[in-house]
């Protein structure tokens, strides 16, 4: 007969599951250990707060993404990883979830730090109080407030931490992080996501590390843009300063196809979104385009992951990534390659190739950022690299 693993032993081996796959600090592993993740999940079966999965907690009636989710507890992991946070610490969070990371947070800082966190939602904020009440972590601060505004009540913070989608930094958290102190948010550019982990450094924010991911958006931002293409059956995602006109786009998959080849191969398992991360560092046609089956079933050839590909657009033309299995290499079995569409979807393809070169070349090298708070003109001094001009803030991407 076969013993059912308690809460504890499912949520040791969910630790160990995401230990085996990276190196996890000290601090955090033992949080993970010790915080039970279903008391902040209550009606779902408990044992299922121990896969690493997402769980959302709050739909939203208007729109397909839901307003609040419990992330991915590898994620949550790696996130809390990058920010290094110390005994004696105070924290703000910018997106209460379910109470969970904060919980996390409160047990890495201990008793002589601070947790404060906070979401707009007045009913993810309750659920995250009660929670971390329940769970023995009264200590923690829980605002009902815009993200945006973070909490200068219990400022300065040593760590700052966002579990929301950021397309820009809001200028009210320059003025709430320490010298020295670091951020690490989901930030969003060129219509992907990366976990970016920065220091601050005087009025600079200078990054060292970045990591994939995924998170529901911070309500309050709108920098992000969307062209609805071949009858809304494709779907174009970029930023507010780049030159695309979706008018110009409405027939053009309805042009010739034209498909370029690199050399370049990857296995089944194997990450290609470096190529999209490497491309935002000099070119500012890159963004994310989205087809939905109806699209495929109209005949647009298959971008490399329908939902989430990246693209460059000039004008009426764009190019995709694509890919071509090709069983002769059975380790890295995908080809990959173009797509053009449009009167330069031939020269769109064939730049977005030499993209994929340069990544094939060196798939682990990862840009380095700086950010620096808008002035409302160009970036102060002389910078090293290439401007991305946001709301609040410029980004500078280098090799």
């Amino acid at each position: 007969m076969t013993n059912t693993p308690t809460l504890g032993e499912r949520r040791n081996q969910l630790v160990d599951q995401i230990a085996s796959g990276r190196a996890l600090p000290a601090a955090v592993e033992k949080a993970m250990r010790t915080v039970a993740r279903d008391q902040f999940l209550p009606g779902l079966d408990p044992s299922r707060a121990y896969n690493d999965e997402a769980v959302s907690i709050k739909e939203n009636p208007e729109g397909p993404l839901p307003l609040s989710l419990a992330s991915v507890p590898s994620i949550v992991a790696m996130m809390l990883g990058q920010l290094d946070a110390q005994p004696g610490d105070r924290i703000l969070e910018v997106g209460a979830g379910t109470g969970y990371n904060a919980a996390l947070l409160a047990e890495i800082v201990g008793p002589d730090g601070a947790v404060t966190t906070v979401d707009i939602d007045s009913d993810v904020a309750l659920h995250a109080r009660h929670a971390l009440n329940g769970a023995g972590y009264e200590r923690v601060t829980v605002i009902e407030r815009d993200g945006l505004k973070g909490a200068p009540e219990n400022a300065p913070y040593d760590r700052m931490i966002a579990t929301v989608g950021l397309w820009d930094i809001p200028h009210a958290w320059w003025k709430q992080l320490a010298e020295g102190g670091r951020l690490v948010l989901p930030f969003r550019w060129r219509g992907q996501t990366r976990s970016v982990a920065l220091t601050r450094r005087g009025d600079t924010l200078v990054s060292d590390g970045m990591e994939l991911c995924g998170f529901v958006p911070i309500i309050g931002q709108d920098g992000e843009r969307t062209a609805e293409l071949f009858d809304g059956k494709a779907r174009l995602y970029y930023d507010q300063d780049q030159a695309v006109d979706s008018n110009l786009l409405n027939d053009v998959f309805s042009t010739p196809l034209h498909e370029v080849w690199s050399q370049v191969r990857v296995g089944s398992e194997e990450p290609f979104d470096g190529m999209w991360l490497r491309a935002t560092v000099t070119d500012d046609t890159v963004c994310r385009l989205e087809v939905t089956s109806e699209a495929l079933e109209g005949g647009v050839r298959r971008p490399a992951i329908p939902i989430r590909t990246p693209a460059i657009v000039v004008g009426g033309s764009l190019a995709y990534m694509i890919l071509l299995r090709e069983d002769a290499t059975p380790e890295q079995p995908w080809r990959v390659g173009a797509a053009g569409y449009g009167p330069d979807g031939p020269a769109l393809a064939s730049a977005l190739e030499a993209h994929i070169d340069a990544w094939g070349a060196d798939r682990k090298a990862v840009p380095a950022m700086t950010i620096h708070p808008a002035t409302g003109g160009p970036v102060d001094g002389p910078q090293e690299g290439h401007v991305i001009p946001k709301s609040e803030s410029s980004v500078v991407l280098a090799h």
